[in-house]
């Protein structure tokens, strides 16, 4: 049988004419390649060539696409996605979805990204397609590098090579040469990174690919960066920025000016460096590329935090923060790395299966473990950053209290009670972010139970008082005086309790009600109750009332503002002892609630009163570690007023040189500091050259998690929180020297 050929009409030449010239063109005119297939698309269009049509939108969207004009490539894409359905054209279906893909992922959706990707992928070498896979490969490769996974990475742009190799494509096989060359970079193998970065430069140069040439140069600049050869750095980074910035290369752009900065950040021009994170920032914030945007907000946190500019410098650490979250959240890791089992494996043997399930075991460990990171990471910056400032206006007040006259005395007390306040109110919130990571344990310690239940109830009857109501200690005759327990964690349960029962309480009592109601060889259990007259809990709030951020709209009224963390937080410190919160309430009538504890007795305590007087601690050499002036002028204060000598060691790197040349009774070391911090600084006095290889050392830091750094804590003799709780301060010194 004879196939019949139908010749191709002058329209039918003309629009493949246009294609054919705008696919030759665009590494170096994509913008007139975009005009070229909006031509083709028009004529196609206007004789009703639904074929032709096709294939114009797939190649008007993918140069829209490397044009970074994502908006407008999206739908067009689309459109031939639709138009290739109907005509049953897989192979074409193939190439607009790689198109999606692209926009996907330069976008930061790396999970619809790579589902685009694999579908492509699967198509592409079905037909032996070796040119759209070269540009899958890579693609892919991106996406595992982003997430840190280098081996895949690298195998994925070895595939995109070969791939190239294939067809005889020079200028495709570079395009995978300059992401193997940062990568073999970070591994530190400079020659290979640079030998790949150079072919690639020299091919891109004879092709006449301009825009590869820009990532080539900003591949070479980042090597130099390496090598610390700044002026060739930035003549690489200018060239690629301004090819990026000519050719409208969105994703390349804001890498550039992001290494630019990384580049003059290593040279301490901080002023040049934060003028190029913060235009990658904002060029990232309007083209929504997430990995450049997450980069910049790191970097210029600590810059700005190096220039004081505290306000810039926690907007960008919560930004920060938000896209750390948002990657942990991310699901397209774990699809990653299933896609990658299925792709090597090529099996479905039920060892294959076993497999692969095991590893999608480890890889949500791995996701669970890196979000308890992240939050820990958070949790420690914000309790530095928030309560470093407080520790002076709380402090200060205190200092000046001695000498202030009662009128002024009475402004110092409303100062000092608003700024514990909000001190209460941030431990809420970082305790709660401590619980809810699993950073919080038990410490038990032989504790006076009927001392503590006394000074909790002394520390909120002026409290009471104020509202007029009467507050109540009722504790069994039968309860031993002194029991093993972490009395920080029942004193927080028993202050949210109580301090809940009185705000919510507006006539009558509150009642704090202690009894033993059984023993065994396991201790004594022991029943808490707080007791109040007051408003009550509706019965539909009860199943939500532990929530987190959580309160019953009859509470949303200004004499009962709160985080909404208390009882969340008084639910998960019970669970630590093994107990729950139990509840009782009638509607105006009162609420109890109560809880039982398991508690071993230890007999009497008998206290020794191992402080020395203020006349002992005079002339006492002490070496204060801080890099906060404010708060190194506060400390010094309440030093000078016991008769202490402070020095001063405004960061790490000084206090190492301090103790190596003089001998002191105690030091008291920050732990977030410049240049060298606490934790390193500790470390090196410890080393047996250091004259104070012994001396007791206290960590003073408004960091609540610096005592979890497990791997530092053993070189500390202790750890004390800023705010400075004066009396605790006086206590380490007078006990320990």
């Amino acid at each position: 049988m004879k196939t019949m050929t139908v010749p191709l009409s002058e329209v039918e030449i003309h629009i493949h004419s246009l294609l054919e010239k705008a696919d030759t063109i665009r590494v170096n005119s994509p913008l007139e390649s975009i005009v070229l297939a909006e031509k083709a698309l028009e004529l196609s269009t206007e004789n009703g060539m639904q074929s032709l049509m096709a294939e114009s939108k797939t190649k008007l969207s993918f140069y829209l696409m490397i044009n970074g004009q994502y908006n407008k490539a999206f739908p067009i894409a689309n459109e031939a996605i639709i138009l290739y359905e109907t005509l049953g054209d897989e192979k074409g279906l193939a190439e607009a979805k790689f198109t999606l893909a692209s926009v996907y992922y330069k976008t930061d959706n790396l999970q619809l990204g790579l589902k685009y990707l694999v579908e492509c992928i699967s198509i592409f070498k079905k037909y032996n397609d070796n040119l759209n896979l070269t540009k899958s490969y890579k693609a892919l490769g991106t996406i595992y590098e982003y997430f840190g996974d280098d081996e895949n990475a690298i195998q994925s742009y070895e595939l995109a090579i070969e791939a190239a190799k294939v067809i005889g494509d020079d200028n495709m096989k570079t395009n995978a040469y300059n992401p193997l060359s940062g990568l073999y970079l970070n591994r530190g193998n400079i020659d290979k990174a640079m030998s790949l970065i150079e072919k690639s430069i020299s091919i891109k140069k004879q092709t006449g690919d301009t825009r590869g040439l820009a990532f080539a140069y900003y591949g070479r600049a980042k090597i130099y960066t390496k090598t610390k050869n700044y002026k060739l750095a930035e003549d690489d980074f200018n060239a690629s920025i301004n090819i990026h910035s000519e050719m409208g290369e969105k994703l390349g752009l804001g890498l550039a000016y992001q290494k630019m900065g990384v580049l003059f950040e290593e040279q301490r021009q901080y002023e040049n460096a934060k003028e190029y994170f913060l235009k990658a920032f904002h060029w990232s914030e309007v083209h929504n590329i997430r990995m450049v945007r997450t980069a910049s907000c790191h970097s210029l946190y600590h810059i700005l935090k190096r220039q004081n500019n505290s306000n810039e410098a926690m907007y960008f650490l919560e930004q920060y923060h938000e896209d750390l979250g948002a990657h942990v959240q991310d699901h397209t890791h774990q699809i990653v790395s299933s896609y990658n089992m299925i792709h090597i494996m090529q099996s479905k043997s039920l060892e294959d299966k076993v497999e692969l399930e095991r590893l999608e075991l480890i890889e949500k460990n791995n996701k669970a473990v890196t979000a308890v990171k992240v939050r820990q990471d958070f949790l420690s910056n914000m309790s530095h950053e928030i309560r470093t400032p407080l520790n002076a206006v709380i402090t200060i007040p205190k200092l000046l209290k001695e000498r202030a006259d009662p009128e002024d005395q009475q402004l110092l007390d409303a100062l000092q009670f608003s700024s514990n306040n909000l001190m209460l109110l941030i431990n809420d919130v970082l305790d709660f972010s401590k619980l809810e990571a699993g950073k919080m344990e038990l410490e038990y310690h032989p504790t006076n139970v009927k001392k503590l239940l006394e000074n909790i109830i002394n520390t909120y009857e002026n409290l009471a008082r104020e509202k007029g109501l009467k507050i109540h200690l009722i504790i069994d005759n039968n309860i031993e005086d002194a029991y093993e327990l972490d009395e920080i964690k029942l004193t927080q349960i028993l202050n949210n309790l109580i301090g809940n029962a009185i705000k919510f309480t507006d006539t009558g009592s509150v009642d704090l009600v202690v009894t033993k109601i059984a023993t065994t060889e396991k201790g004594n259990q022991l029943n808490f109750k707080v007791v109040d007259t007051g408003i009550g809990i509706p019965d539909d709030f009860l199943s939500e009332i532990f929530d987190s951020f959580s309160q019953p709209k009859l509470f949303l009224s200004k004499k009962h503002v709160g985080t909404g963390l208390g009882l969340a937080i008084v639910k998960k410190l019970a669970a630590l002892y093994g107990s729950d919160i139990k509840i009782k309430t009638k509607i105006n009538e009162g609420t109890t609630f109560s809880f039982d504890l398991w508690l071993k007795p230890c007999g009497q305590i008998i206290e020794k009163n191992t402080k020395k007087d203020e006349g002992q601690l005079k002339n006492l050499q002490v070496l204060l570690a801080e890099d906060n002036k404010i708060n190194m002028l506060v400390a010094k204060k309440i030093l000078s007023k016991w008769g202490i000598i402070p020095d001063w060691a405004k960061d790490g790197a000084e206090a190492v040189e301090k103790t190596s040349t003089k001998k002191y009774d105690i030091i008291f070391m920050d732990i977030h500091m410049p240049e060298k911090n606490g934790y390193d600084a500790t470390i090196e006095i410890r080393k047996e050259n250091n004259p104070n290889n012994t001396t007791t050392i206290y960590a003073l830091t408004a960091d609540i998690t610096a005592k979890m750094q497990l791997e530092y804590s053993k070189y500390f003799n202790g750890f004390l929180r800023k705010p400075i709780e004066v009396e605790k301060l006086y206590e380490v010194i007078s006990v320990n020297v």
